[in-house]
């Protein structure tokens, strides 16, 4: 597993949780599935929380991915609550 493989698996793990679940339990989700791809001393071992968000961070950017919010009430704009991760 590589960086660039993120974006697509990110989107399934996302998927599998119904469209949209809190950060926490993506990383959850992420780590029970994948930890065993991950080698130990392998500098992905100690990024990948971070490449994760990269991987979000582009999953927008291709609109595959709802806007995060930088407040708690959207008022039914077309971006995920505050802390949730949401995929269109």
């Amino acid at each position: 597993m590589t960086r660039k493989d993120l974006p697509d698996i990110l989107y399934q793990l996302i998927k599998e949780l119904g469209g949209s679940a809190a950060m926490m339990t993506i990383f959850r989700k992420f780590w029970k599935e994948h930890k065993n791809e991950i080698q130990e001393g392998d500098d992905f071992f100690y990024t990948w929380n971070y490449d994760i968000r990269w991987a979000a961070t582009k999953l927008r950017k291709e609109g595959r991915m709802k806007e995060a919010s930088r407040q708690e009430n959207t008022h039914g704009a077309n971006i995920s609550s505050r802390g949730i991760w949401e995929i269109i």
